[in-house]
C-alpha cells in the first residue's frame, strides 16, 4: 500500500491517492478541484482507478468528481447517502451533477487488491462525513484535522455529534497515520496527546 497526497483547489483541499502496487488498482480520496491536474498524476503512477471516494459531499472535496469519471467510467464512485444532496448545501449536489452514484455507510468494507478499506460514519462536519481506514492510515476528511477538528456550523453540523465521532477515532487500538482533508498530517497517537479537541472528547 502506498499513499500519495496532492493539495487541489483554491483553499488547498488534500486528494489523497491509495495504491495498491500488487495489483496495480488505485483509489482516488477526495478529488476536489483541478480534475485536469489530478488526471496527470494519476497517468504518472501507471495504475488502473478502481474507486473514486468521497469523505463527505462538500464541494471542496467533489468538484471534480464528475470530470473524472468521464475520464475513468469504470471507477466505481462512492459516498455516504447522506451527503450526496452536498451535505445540506446547494452549491454543488453531487446527486445530479452524474449517474451510477455508489453509497457506503458503517461497516462497509471495499477490497482493492490484498486491500481493505472500510467505512467508519463519523458525523459531525456534515451529516454523511465518513472516514476511510486502510492499513495503518485514516483518511478523516474534514473530521479530525492535525491539532484540531471540521468545523461544525455548516448546515448539517453538529458539534455533539463530530465529538463523539472524535471520541471514537480516538478509542481505536493502535496508532494510525491522520491524513486529513486541509493542512498537514499527524498521527493518532499525536493527536491523543496534543489535540485540544480530541482529549476534550476522550475525556
Amino acid at each position: 500500500m502506498k499513499v500519495k497526497m496532492m493539495q487541489v483547489g483554491p483553499i488547498g483541499t488534500n486528494c489523497y491517492f491509495l495504491m495498491e502496487p500488487d495489483s496495480g488498482q488505485m483509489a482516488i480520496i477526495d478529488p476536489g478541484d483541478e480534475p485536469e491536474l489530478i488526471q496527470q498524476a494519476v497517468e504518472e503512477t501507471g495504475m488502473s482507478v478502481k474507486y473514486i471516494l468521497l469523505t463527505h459531499g462538500h464541494y471542496d472535496h467533489t468538484t471534480a468528481v464528475p470530470a473524472l469519471h468521464r475520464v475513468y467510467p469504470d471507477a466505481a464512485v462512492y459516498i455516504h447517502k447522506a451527503d450526496a444532496d452536498g451535505a445540506g448545501s446547494r452549491i454543488f449536489p453531487l446527486s445530479g451533477e452524474m449517474e451510477g452514484l455508489n453509497f457506503y455507510g458503517e461497516g462497509d468494507a471495499l477490497t482493492m487488491g490484498a486491500l481493505t478499506i472500510e467505512v467508519l460514519h463519523t458525523p459531525g462536519h456534515s451529516p454523511g462525513s465518513v472516514v476511510l481506514k486502510a492499513g495503518d492510515a485514516l483518511f478523516c476528511g474534514d473530521t479530525l484535522f492535525a491539532g484540531s477538528m471540521g468545523r461544525t456550523d455548516l448546515p448539517g453540523g453538529s458539534e455533539a455529534e463530530i465529538m463523539a465521532s472524535l471520541k471514537r477515532l480516538g478509542q481505536l487500538e493502535g496508532n494510525f497515520h491522520v491524513l486529513p482533508g486541509h493542512m498537514g498530517t499527524s498521527t493518532l497517537e499525536e493527536e491523543r496527546k496534543y489535540n485540544p479537541y480530541l482529549r476534550m472528547a476522550m475525556g
